[in-house]
């Protein structure tokens, strides 16, 4: 006799394995692709930080290239603006805070006695966390002398990784026409437009968020700076800068930057000036949250803050502070790709008419950078 089969799971508990299988066999693949990223990461950050350049100066390189440059010769011209960027703004912080870093922690110190005067125990604890901070400075300049080799091995490694993220900058600018060639031609036929679709919603959305977070962060730094000058902050230019650059990391550089123009203000100046300092940044935010930031980044992907920090916190365990530079980039370019595989994409491609015209546009003028 035949024995009855057994039965079936029910279709949604089979439904709902499905979807386990799918999730676990993705994060497998993530986990792969993470761990070959941190075996890799003297070429990876440099191949990100290259990207995002791309995103940023891409429609320089075109303005350049519609004034009858060639195409080598804009691409060079535009990473010489970057690395000039990079190397001026760098000379700024390093020099306001070599100039004031002693301010600094003497401030922080000073606050933490006044509001342990005032308050007991915030004072205490601020005051424990500056002394904590002090002895791990401390601790690091003497491992630093310890291991001047390695330090110097660090340092060589830096400037290699900047160097090839110069030289790919130049190339992506350059020959960023080949690109969708190259997506296409990745995938098996019936894709291949399909992956190409999907690569310039992702750049799409990279290029759009840099470029309008360059504009809300400038626009900050402005104010802040005039601001500075008006209450007589001593080294308003550095912090302005850091405070420029502290705009790339969402929440959290506006926060690191903006508590160390309001320590350098209190030791320099005192408690009230650093209170007029403390409301004139809150100000700012305030103007970049309701105003500028809905008008800048309208046409931009929105993201959740709990994922900005999650992407943060995931750039930083990866790849420290590059990590944290890239990761809300390339998260928004990945949420992107994700809501046009899930059939939701299709606003994004409306409220980015102009974004597809600036990314269509070296197709078009490929003929015209071959002759350049």
């Amino acid at each position: 006799m035949e024995q009855p089969g057994l039965p079936l799971p029910p279709k949604g508990l089979l439904r709902a394995a499905g979807w386990s299988a799918a999730l676990l066999l993705i994060l497998a693949l993530l986990g792969v692709l993470t761990f070959l990223a941190t075996l890799l990461q003297v070429v990876v950050v440099p191949v990100l930080i290259a990207t995002l350049g791309m995103a940023l100066l891409y429609p320089l390189c075109r303005l350049l290239q519609r004034l009858h440059l060639p195409a080598w010769l804009a691409a060079a011209l535009t990473t010489a603006v970057l690395a000039f960027s990079i190397l001026v703004a760098g000379y700024v912080i390093v020099t306001a805070l070599t100039e004031h870093g002693p301010d600094i922690a003497e401030g922080a110190q000073d606050a933490a006695g006044q509001l342990a005067e005032q308050f007991g125990l915030p004072g205490d604890l601020l005051g424990q966390a500056v002394d904590a901070l002090r002895q791990a400075g401390e601790a690091m300049s003497g491992q630093i002398a310890q291991g001047l080799v390695t330090g110097v091995t660090l340092t060589v490694q830096i400037v290699i990784g900047g160097l090839l993220a110069l030289v790919l900058t130049f190339f992506l600018l350059r020959d960023g026409h080949r690109l969708p060639g190259l997506l296409r031609g990745a995938a098996p036929a019936p894709y291949g437009e399909q992956l190409e679709n999907l690569g310039r919603i992702g750049f799409r959305a990279m290029s759009g968020f840099m470029r309008g977070i360059t504009l809300v962060s400038l626009i900050d730094a402005v104010l802040i700076l005039i601001g500075l000058f008006v209450l007589g902050v001593p080294g308003a230019i550095g912090l302005a800068v850091l405070i420029f650059i502290g705009g790339y990391v969402p929440f959290v550089g506006a926060l690191l930057s903006g508590a160390v123009a309001v320590l350098v203000a209190f030791a320099d100046r005192g408690p009230m000036i650093a209170l007029w300092v403390l409301v004139l940044i809150v100000a700012v935010q305030q103007l970049e949250g309701n105003l500028l930031e809905p008008i800048v980044q309208s046409r931009t992907v929105k993201l959740h803050p709990a994922l900005v920090l999650i992407a943060i916190t995931a750039g930083g365990g990866l790849a420290g502070i590059v990590g944290v530079l890239v990761a809300v980039p390339l998260t928004a370019a990945v949420v992107a790709i994700l809501r046009e595989v899930r059939g939701q994409g299709g606003g994004q491609g409306e409220d980015s008419g102009e974004e597809d015209d600036d990314d269509r546009a070296p197709d078009g003028e490929q003929a015209a950078q071959k002759e350049g």
